[in-house]
């Protein structure tokens, strides 16, 4: 059987105990998708408070950073960012015992901000008790040289991971969901954060409108053939308040079946050389925003499914 090199494998190998990733929304932060930069609405499949549970609703009204904005708020960031902190902390401490963690700043495009404030957040994260490094979640447009140094620097004494929303190699599939950059951006950008030795991981989706099982595949063999370090899979599921929904509700979008995520999943991980990490192979969303597909409703189930299929392939994750 194979063992595949999963984050919580990789962690625990390298610090010698278990890693949690606690997950990270800051208020202001948006992309150039959604600001005008480079498009607006930002993609078709984006309702980001639903992939935002510890953001609070007491949240500024109408404030959105850019790297070239000023930044009132960022006392508030600060004590927004300590206090999801503490609280995940408390529960995964006194579930499991945790005592290293990985911040995790996930929602939002998360270095599209002047770099003093994001000098502050992560360095006010990386000084909690048992922070061991970050996670930065991102898009390859909204990054520069400024920021992938100062990272490097961080890089010498803490994990440091930044991870790209890639989704498809396609130009045809990136511009149907709006993504606002092609597939040259991706590779410039990816080559670019090599040259600072940071450690990346790429986002891809598979079900995106249009493409078939063989584009998502090629989608992971572009990503690998730039370098990325790890992967996150997901299946593309429908939410309301989106341009998706929309399209799902005039019946010009039809979700992925469960059947043909897990054996387009299992082709991926086939691809995948050993030393490269799987850090996700599931997404889902448990409440009534959930439009489509059902099987997205329960993670769970997904997990023991998954799983199941891949102990017949001979991998176990």
């Amino acid at each position: 059987m194979r063992e595949i090199l999963t984050a919580g494998r990789y962690f625990k190998k390298k610090f010698g105990e278990k890693v949690y990733k606690i997950p990270i929304s800051i208020s202001g932060f948006t992309c150039p998708n959604i600001d005008g930069t480079v498009a607006r609405g930002g993609c078709v499949f984006c309702e980001n408070e639903s992939f935002s549970p510890n953001l609070e609703h007491n949240q500024p009204k109408r404030f959105f950073l850019s790297p070239t904005s000023e930044n009132p708020y960022l006392e508030f960031q600060l004590i927004q960012l300590e206090a999801q902190y503490k609280k995940t902390k408390k529960v995964l401490s006194k579930k499991f015992g945790a005592q290293k963690f990985i911040v995790y700043f996930q929602s939002f495009t998360n270095t599209y901000a002047p770099l003093e404030t994001l000098k502050a957040l992560y360095s006010k994260a990386l000084s909690f008790e048992g922070v061991v490094g970050l996670s930065i979640g991102t898009r390859t447009d909204s990054i520069n040289e400024e920021v992938l140094a100062y990272l490097a620097e961080l890089s010498k004494l803490h994990e440091i991971w930044v991870e790209y929303g890639v989704q498809s190699s396609s130009d045809e599939t990136l511009k149907r969901i709006n993504r606002g950059h092609d597939s040259a951006n991706i590779e410039k950008y990816i080559a670019l954060t090599h040259q600072y030795g940071l450690k990346m991981c790429a986002h891809v989706i598979f079900g995106l409108p249009g493409e078939t099982p063989q584009m998502a595949l090629e989608s992971v063999k572009f990503a690998l053939k730039l370098g990325v370090h790890s992967f996150k899979f997901h299946p593309l599921y429908v939410v309301k308040r989106t341009a998706l929904a929309n399209d799902f509700k005039k019946e010009e979008f039809t979700p992925i079946s469960e059947e043909c995520y897990i054996q387009t999943l299992i082709e991926a991980i086939k691809l995948l050389p050993e030393n490269v990490m799987l850090q996700r192979v599931s997404a889902g969303i448990e409440d009534d925003t959930l439009l489509s597909p059902a099987w997205c409703y329960t993670k769970h189930q997904q997990m023991f499914n998954i799983r199941q299929a891949l102990k017949k392939e001979g991998m176990i994750y």
